[in-house]
């Protein structure tokens, strides 16, 4: 005898319902593996591949599973400004609600269907690792202060751990000894885009305890001027850094290829400097609301960091409302007046039109921008917050500082601007 309707959608809540919470589990089973991992010395190359295939296994588990969970305001993307005016209500979210909203069929849908391959591949991956955590234990601890999740993200070089070992290994290991000068050196070229961390990763790899020079007394410091006065000693090693494919040819070594962050590990960073302490869980409006945000980034570091600062200050559903409309409209406009996105542009120093939220009349011009480190030169007081979403309306040419980034080198980067009206842009 066929099951009536409600019962085949009660079931199918049921089954949905069930495999969020199995994600869920596994995905906290897994983040505590990748946290003890991060948390330690570990030179292993094969272990290192493995996991950060894990890591990136768990940042799309934990989007998908957003995703998921979320979903049910994607249909209100027309109506973001028609927000509940019980915002108090909305802090606590109603998980049946969603489900019913999405359960008129017992049909899986591909959502459904993505949330059940993450979580397969994900519980493949913990037997496949369970051997190696077993030996996590036997590598040395990192001496590091204790922070909350937000403050340690924003402290340390995200999402790059395999590839810091990978050159720290190069640097530490001795190739054999040969007759021909051009061998009495390594190379390792490392190639990528644009502010995706070249040299940030270089400046960590230098400052780390394996690698670099202790206190110099006056020998070592001889034998150091010494060694440099001979231009290929053996042993010497070279990193060299570009955006240029070219460089690939120069190495000794294999090249290593630094990529911009996935669009998984791009919001597990954006929602957890976001976010901070706050539980997200908590605040299931805003997190729909700081997704759609992420979307309009283009994996930029720098967009991540403003935005997530300027969210953080102000826990409001209407001003996230206002926040995520004005950056969806600005990145859609210049799609289609210019072809590329902002982000783009400014990450190969191109000169771009940013918009001003709530001033639909004028434009910020940055005709020129660089980098600097915070103490080879005096900041600007004048941010591009500021600029773009404060009432600060400098006159003429100014600079702004766009981001001060936290991390060594500590690179600041600074905007050269000017606010012109759009009928002098057209």
């Amino acid at each position: 005898m066929a099951q009536p309707p409600h019962s085949v959608a009660k079931l199918h809540q049921h089954t949905k319902h069930r495999v969020e919470v199995n994600l869920e589990t596994i995905l906290l089973r897994v983040q505590a593996i990748v946290d003890e991992a991060e948390g330690r010395h570990i030179t292993n190359q094969g272990m290192l591949r493995q996991l950060s295939m894990l890591r990136d296994a768990m940042y799309r588990g934990f989007y998908v599973l957003d995703t998921f969970k979320y979903r049910a305001f994607e249909g209100n993307k027309d109506e973001d400004h028609q927000v509940a005016s019980h915002s108090k209500a909305l802090s606590k979210f109603n998980h049946t609600k969603w489900i019913c909203l999405f359960s008129s069929s017992s049909t899986k849908t591909s959502q459904e269907l993505e949330v059940e391959e993450v979580l397969d591949s994900l519980r493949t991956m913990i037997i496949d690792v369970s051997e190696s955590v077993m030996f996590l234990t036997t590598y040395p601890r990192l001496h590091r202060q204790p922070y909350s999740m937000h403050t340690l993200m924003e402290k340390c070089m995200f999402g790059r751990q395999m590839e810091m070992e990978l050159v720290i290994n190069f640097l530490l290991h001795t190739q054999p000894c040969s007759s021909s000068s051009l061998d009495k050196f390594d190379v390792l070229p490392i190639v990528g885009p644009a502010r995706s961390g070249k040299s940030t990763l270089v400046f960590h790899v230098c400052n780390n305890e394996r690698v670099r020079v202790g206190e110099l007394n006056k020998n070592l410091w001889g034998r150091i001027c010494s060694l440099s006065r001979r231009c290929a000693t053996s042993g010497s090693k070279i990193i060299i850094t570009s955006r240029s494919e070219k460089i690939r040819k120069l190495g000794t070594t294999q090249a290593m290829t630094l990529k911009r962050l996935s669009h998984e590990a791009y919001w597990y960073f954006f929602k957890v400097i976001t976010f901070g302490s706050t539980n997200p869980e908590m605040y299931p409006k805003l997190l729909y609301f700081a997704m759609e945000i992420a979307k309009m980034h283009n994996r930029s570091l720098v967009a991540a960091n403003i935005i997530a600062r300027l969210l953080r200050a102000n826990f409001g559903i209407h001003f996230w409302c206002k926040v995520l409309k004005f950056v969806r409209r600005h990145v859609q406009k210049h799609l289609s007046m210019f072809g590329e996105h902002p982000c783009e542009l400014l990450d190969e120093s191109q000169p771009v039109y940013l918009h001003r939220m709530g001033r639909t009349s004028e434009d910020l011009f940055i005709s020129d921008q660089y980098q600097t480190c915070s103490s080879q030169e005096e900041l600007p007081e004048i941010t591009l917050q500021d600029v773009i979403y404060g009432g600060v309306k400098p006159h003429g040419l100014f600079k702004v500082l766009s981001w001060k980034s936290r991390i060594p080198p500590y690179h600041c980067y600074i905007y050269t601007c000017e606010i012109r009206e759009q009928q002098t842009r057209v």
